[in-house]
């Protein structure tokens, strides 16, 4: 069977999903800590957004800065398949 033709999951309520060439987008109100223990205040919303090109002003947090710094990350999630899982 095609992966097309596969039924498609509902994704889990807490999720963290990579963004191509963007940042990773934290689902389902998942808290944010520094090293020293501090919960920092995430925005409003379903979702939010961390940096993962490393050039945001609002670290950790994504500020698009992504699109002109020629961010271009090859991460990709090898298929389970692959590794007979």
């Amino acid at each position: 069977m095609a992966d097309s033709d596969r039924p498609k999951a509902d994704p889990p309520a807490v999720r963290i999903t990579d963004r191509p060439n963007g940042p990773y987008r934290v689902f389902g109100g998942i808290p944010l800590y520094d090293d020293a223990g501090n919960r920092f205040e995430v925005p409003p919303g379903d979702w939010y957004v961390l940096c993962r090109c490393g050039h945001s002003e609002t670290k950790p947090f994504c500020d698009a800065t992504h699109k002109t710094s020629g961010f271009n990350p090859e991460t990709r999630c090898p298929r389970a398949e692959a590794h007979g899982t």
